[in-house]
This record gives structure tokens, sequence and C-alpha cells, in this order.
């Protein structure tokens, strides 16, 4: 286990060695992030839609009291939504989405020797494949968080208002009552940690495969189990370190 995190870290720093110009990093990112933003949003968006509705249901649902008025549920979504739901849940899919595809990506590039193409050539490989998918992650993420928190705070509006569970004016007030702005904050600190994470883990487990097909197989799978825990353990540190009093 110390020697696999000491391997990462040794494969994070020749990330910044023997780098290309930028002009070809501008053109690499830009690919990136059309696959991971543009590629990703719709799967986002629907999940997040759904969570933020059934959120909502939930929410009044466990709302037995009658003394407790009803803006309280839309207060307990819009909390939920920005501090964990949309930012924490949505890198696990992410990370089963994206993660994935970086691994088995970069892992196919290693089997066929098209790694060792670029080594033979004076290029950094790391550098080069790399670096480019990690800035894309990092710029890309913390736009798809924004957008699940507005689909999920949109999802649980439309079936808190068409239910009947809560009016539309109850719940406008129950996002804007005891808003506290740093929570939003949190929540984008949280997705660029997350998406470093994830982004850097799956090109990692990708790089260092070996073997054939199969191989290529388990390293995907390894990809995203390891990229989930380290979001699970980051998130709690982050809580921890910028939450609690």
């Amino acid at each position: 286990m110390i020697k696999e995190i000491g391997k990462y870290f040794m494969f994070l720093g020749n990330l910044f060695v023997n780098r290309e110009s930028f002009k070809t990093y501008y053109k690499l990112v830009l690919e990136e992030c059309m696959n991971m933003g543009i590629g990703t949003v719709f799967l986002v968006a629907l999940v997040s839609t759904f969570i933020g509705a059934v959120t909502t249901v939930q929410t009044a649902y466990n709302m037995v009291s009658s003394f407790i008025p009803d803006y309280v549920i839309s207060q307990v979504v819009r909390e939920m939504v920005i501090l964990e739901l949309a930012p924490t849940i949505m890198a696990v899919i992410y990370a089963g989405k994206v993660g994935s595809s970086i691994a088995s990506g970069l892992g196919t590039m290693r089997i066929t020797e098209q790694v060792d193409a670029l080594e033979v050539m004076g290029i950094n490989s790391i550098s080069y494949l790399v670096l480019p998918k990690i800035i894309a992650s990092i710029l890309m993420y913390p736009l798809l968080v924004i957008t699940a928190g507005v689909c999920a705070l949109f999802g649980g509006y439309l079936v808190g208002t068409l239910t009947g569970i809560i009016s539309p004016n109850d719940f406008v007030y129950g996002l804007r009552s005891s808003y506290n702005e740093f929570t939003v904050v949190f929540a984008l600190i949280k997705s660029v940690v997350f998406a470093f994470l994830v982004a850097s883990i799956s090109s990692y487990k990708g790089y260092n495969t070996q073997g054939g097909a199969l191989e290529v197989g388990v390293s995907s799978t390894q990809a995203v189990t390891s990229s989930v825990i380290a979001v699970l353990i980051a998130d709690y540190l982050l809580a921890q370190l910028l939450l609690a009093k």
C-alpha cells in the first residue's frame, strides 16, 4: 500500500518534467474538456434531477410535525444538495464514467506500445498524455457540479410543486432562508480536489497497465474503486478541515 502511494507521487512528479509547448497542451486540453464535460453533462443532469426530486419527497415524508413550516423542506434539500449530493455523489458517477474511460484508454495505449513509441521519440509520455487530462478534469468537473446542483434543485422544485408537497413560494423562500455563501465555496473546493483525484488516480492505474486486454479491464476497475475510496476519504478530511468548529 505504502509502496503504491509512493509510486503514485513519483508519477505525479513526472508530470512537470520535459514538458511540451503551451500550444500542444492547449489543443490536448480542449479535446479532453469535450470528452469529459460534454460527454458527461447529460448523465449528470439526469441523475441529479432525480436525486433532487427524491430528496424533496423523502424530506417531506419525514416532516411529521405540523409545527414545522413547509419551507424547511427546500432548506434541507438545498443544504444536502450543495454540501454533499452535488459534489460527492456526482464524483462517484464521474469516476465510473470518466475515470474508467481514462484508465482503459491509457491501458490500451500501454499494451499496444504507443506509450513506448512516445518515449522513443524523446517525449515525456506522462506529461503529454496525463497532464491534459488532469487539467481538463479540474476545469470541467466544477462546472458539472454547478450543473448538478441547479438540476437537483430544479427537480426538487418540480416534484414538490406538482405533487402539492410544497407551494412554489414556500420552496423559493426555503432556498433563500438562512443561506450561507460558504457552502457553495466549499462545494467548489471539493469539486476541484475530487476532479484531481479521479483524473490522476485513473491515469496512474491505466498508465501502469501490464499484460493484455484482460489487464486493461482490471486496471479500469481498480481505477474506479481507488478513485471512489480517495474521494470519500478526501470528502471527510475537507469537511473536518473547513466545516468543523
